[in-house]
């Protein structure tokens, strides 16, 4: 398997999913109904509120009114928070059959609000894209790596050449389950008395003895 931030673990695949019904594949990438889309962002994007539009189910990816483009140069950085942990399983990047669609895909995990500066540290897991212009192709990622996610930042930092990168579509798959509540324990005391709270009234005092 890969290691290091290894290309080799971020080679894409068909997965096993073309042999299930369409609406069972759909289902499976069904991640995006998990974001709390309140607190998710995108940097850079040429139109603002753009970037929360490729989170959208499977069976939609093929609409090409929503899209996000990058601005001022050819990055995009998006903060993905979950309203749960989740373990993720694969990713789909859909994009123009041109050289705006991304070259490289770079993932962090649970950084909220990261921004351009942070990118410089070292990735949890790195792809090289192909272009994608049906949304089929998966990237798998180490699953062992991404078991426990609460926010996932992904950074397109590259594309084929072009000025700005434009995305149609990103795909979540994986599972998904309730955050872990820390509440307040209330304890209630029983107001009889135990007899094991008197049992000090049975204990001998003890001789001290001076040399």
């Amino acid at each position: 398997m890969s290691h290091g931030h290894s290309h080799g673990g971020g080679s894409c695949c068909h997965s096993d999913d073309h042999e299930e019904p369409p609406e069972r594949r759909g289902q499976a990438w069904g991640l995006y109904l998990r974001i709390d889309r309140e607190r998710l962002e995108c940097l850079n994007e040429r139109t603002e509120g753009s970037g929360a539009l490729v989170f959208r189910a499977w069976e939609d990816r093929g609409d090409k009114e929503k899209f996000v483009e990058s601005d001022d140069d050819e990055e995009l950085l998006f903060n993905v928070p979950f309203t749960g942990n989740v373990k993720l399983k694969g990713i789909i990047v859909m994009g123009e059959d041109d050289d705006t669609h991304p070259s490289e895909m770079r993932l962090f995990k649970n950084i909220p609000h990261m921004s351009f500066d942070d990118t410089a540290r070292e990735p949890d897991q790195i792809f090289s894209l192909n272009r994608d212009v049906l949304g089929e192709l998966e990237y798998p990622t180490k699953i062992a790596r991404f078991s426990n996610v609460y926010h996932l930042s992904i950074h397109f930092s590259k594309n084929f050449g072009a000025d700005t990168t434009k995305i149609f579509y990103i795909g979540l798959r994986g599972e998904w389950t309730e955050p872990h509540r820390h509440e307040v324990t209330i304890c209630n005391y029983e107001a009889a008395a135990n007899p094991a709270d008197h049992k000090l009234d049975q204990i001998t005092p003890q001789t001290h003895f001076i040399s």
